[in-house]
């Protein structure tokens, strides 16, 4: 025998012999997928090989108490399963995500990466078929409902454990924010053009809301994403699985993880659309335009320091120009813009995975199931990047406040007093000769100095409320 013979060993399956890889724990059919699908170099990332994990020492276990399995082999086969889910044969799963369009491929990877550490615990050889991918490790699951069953659960564990903790961090951050740059009073905008004065403080009360939303909305995604399918088997009947079984095996996964997961009342629905996933990809995306929104004002109203709006400065992190020096540029929010985009890119690719359901099955799985765990964990590492090392370190300048005794729409406080055209007026002639509304007014109207002051006291007009009743002026 060659040494290049020496590096593989003979594994079978369905359709006949092998050479696998004789380091690998995979078999046969995780080889024909290596060579069927050299597409992209995209895999499965991390959580959904945990999420896997989780579910085959699930049904291990289950089966084991239904009797339906030996329990040494069960207890091998779920001591595997444990370590595919920590991570320690991440590297045995190599398979490109641009595959079979069930997952099947993936699917029976876990299965023989499974078995063959199972028998290796066991004492055996790899590829002695001891434990069997289908008939044990694979026992009363198809990859229908294994494979939506690891994408819900995967999506779960991203969301629990590195979205939702980036977003609070986020929304703490911001309110304090609010709470610092209260006392900061500036010239408000909208269609980009000045409005009546508000607090920087009121601003960055609006973008805390906006996270605390969706934060919120996150939990509706939750809230579909632990519909499980599992029980399901091939096309939603349970056929060739135990009544007991799903109802079972959810519930472990439930002790284990922390999450309030729930067999699906309909397995028909849920493996033949992937409607759950589909929404929790929309809420993503509306989370996204959020912080497109957020990230966007910061960077504005830090623009300049000299040419722009300059209201803020954001904390120096890197020189921004291989040419001019002393640039420093808003690179922080331009990685979370950037972040954002990609998102929502990721989103288009959901929805039309979601168009993907078939009569009985939906067989763009892996492309959901990627996308949606990428843009969840794109968009936690985002935020809380944004959070430590921009919202944290952000400093209100003296240039808003400034502004505020120039701005044309302080004539808005007139209004009530002198009525919307005198007021017009005022606010038409200030701009036209470059004087203040509080000049203007002091030779157009009969107003007191007194009463001036009070009508043009920017602090009164950040607050809800009419100021004084009609006058002659």
């Amino acid at each position: 025998m060659t040494v290049e013979q020496k590096r593989f060993r003979i594994e079978r399956d369905s359709m006949g012999e092998m050479q696998v890889p004789e380091d690998a724990f995979w078999g046969a059919s995780t080889q024909r997928a290596v060579l069927n699908f050299p597409i992209s170099g995209f895999r499965f990332p991390r959580r959904f090989i945990q999420a896997l994990g989780l579910i085959k020492r699930a049904a291990a276990e289950t089966n084991k108490e239904l009797g339906l399995l030996d329990p040494k082999v069960a207890d091998a086969i779920a001591r595997a399963a444990q370590e595919v889910a920590d991570g320690r044969w991440d590297d045995h799963f190599p398979l490109d995500v641009f595959q079979t369009g069930s997952g099947t491929s993936t699917n029976m990877n876990a299965n023989e990466v499974i078995a063959n550490r199972a028998i290796e615990i066991l004492g055996g050889e790899r590829g002695s078929r001891l434990v069997h991918p289908n008939d044990h490790v694979n026992l009363g699951q198809s990859s229908n409902d294994v494979i939506p069953t690891a994408i819900h659960l995967s999506a779960l564990l991203a969301i629990k454990e590195e979205l939702v903790p980036a977003l609070e961090g986020l929304e703490r951050a911001l309110r304090a924010k609010a709470e610092e740059f209260w006392p900061v009073i500036k010239t408000g905008r909208t269609h980009l053009m000045d409005a009546t004065p508000i607090r920087l403080g009121q601003e960055f009360l609006g973008y805390a809301g906006q996270v605390e939303r969706a934060l919120r909305r996150l939990r509706h995604a939750e809230e579909e994403l632990s519909e499980l399918a599992l029980g399901g088997t091939a096309v939603g009947t349970g056929v060739n699985t135990h009544p007991e079984f799903a109802r079972r095996a959810i519930a472990k996964l439930s002790a284990w993880t922390g999450l309030n997961l729930r067999e699906t009342d309909n397995h028909f629905q849920a493996q033949a659309a992937m409607d759950g996933a589909v929404e929790a990809s929309g809420v993503l995306r509306t989370i996204t335009v959020s912080l497109l929104k957020i990230a966007n004002d910061i960077r504005w109203m830090g623009s300049g320091p000299r040419a722009g709006l300059g209201e803020l400065l954001l904390p120096e992190v890197q020189p921004g120009s291989s040419i001019m020096p002393g640039k420093v540029n808003p690179v922080i929010a331009e990685s979370l813009i950037q972040v954002c985009a990609h998102v929502i890119g990721n989103d288009t690719a959901v929805m039309l995975g979601g168009q993907g359901g078939f009569f009985e099955l939906n067989t763009m799985l892996p492309l959901i199931g990627y996308n949606l765990l990428q843009s969840i964990t794109l968009l936690a590492s985002a935020a809380r990047n944004f959070t430590e090392k921009c919202v944290v370190g952000l400093k209100a300048t003296d240039r808003g406040p400034e502004l505020v005794e120039r701005g044309l729409m302080l004539a808005t406080a007139l209004a009530p007093v002198i009525g919307y055209d005198a007021a017009a007026a005022i606010a038409k002639e200030a701009a036209a000769t470059g004087r203040t509304i509080r000049e203007v007014a002091r030779e157009r109207t009969n107003l007191s100095e007194e009463e001036l002051n009070r009508i043009l006291d920017p602090a009164r007009m950040v607050e809800p409320g009419l100021g004084v009743g009609p006058v002659a002026g």
